[in-house]
């Protein structure tokens, strides 16, 4: 069974770990545990952009940023998927240098480490080149690089809907089962 961990950084793009949370609430039987990290500028985005502390509400473990008894810094604990939503670049870059000064950078380093699914949900435009490098330091590395950017495919009508695309293909990264748009079908 899956344990997971969602680690929410101080990018714009609230709405993508919003997005997560609602669509894991629905698929909990695919999961023993959700542990969820929180930058407290993520906590600022997210007022901001959603106009809510929302973030409170949901039924998983929340960690302070600087717990290192989390259990999820440690490979022992057995957390096998690690999303990064919104990753911010100054997040990511240390993630690829392998500085791991709080907790979301030391799960990552874990779960990179044990070799399991980080996947990197990058919200920035447009990506300079130590950006694109440490995207690929990252992805040598073992790491996913998704960027949040929607697919039209479905034809969204909303932002939420956009988003979804983007959250479906996370979940999909992750080995989740998940009712997306599929092409073809």
């Amino acid at each position: 069974m899956n344990r997971i961990i969602i680690a929410i950084t101080g990018a714009s793009g609230a709405i993508y770990a919003k997005c997560l949370m609602d669509a894991l609430v629905k698929l909990k039987d695919q999961y023993d545990a959700v542990g969820v990290v929180m930058s407290d500028n993520a906590k600022i985005v997210w007022e901001t952009e959603l106009g809510n502390k929302d973030y409170t509400q949901y039924p998983f473990t929340f960690y302070q940023k600087n717990d290192f008894n989390a259990p999820f810094a440690s490979g022992s604990a057995q957390y096998n998927i690690m999303y990064v939503v919104p990753c911010s670049m100054g997040t990511l870059g240390r993630i690829a240098s392998g500085v791991s000064d709080d907790l979301v950078t030391r799960a990552a380093d874990v779960i990179l480490k044990e070799r399991r699914k980080l996947i990197l949900v990058a919200r920035e435009t447009p990506y300079n080149l130590i950006h694109i490098k440490n995207m690929e330091t990252v992805t040598l590395a073992g790491g996913i690089i998704c960027p949040a950017t929607p697919s039209f495919y479905s034809q969204p009508k909303t932002i939420e809907e956009a988003v979804m695309t983007v959250v479906h293909r996370m979940l999909d990264l992750g080995g989740l089962k998940n009712p997306s748009f599929r092409w073809g079908s």
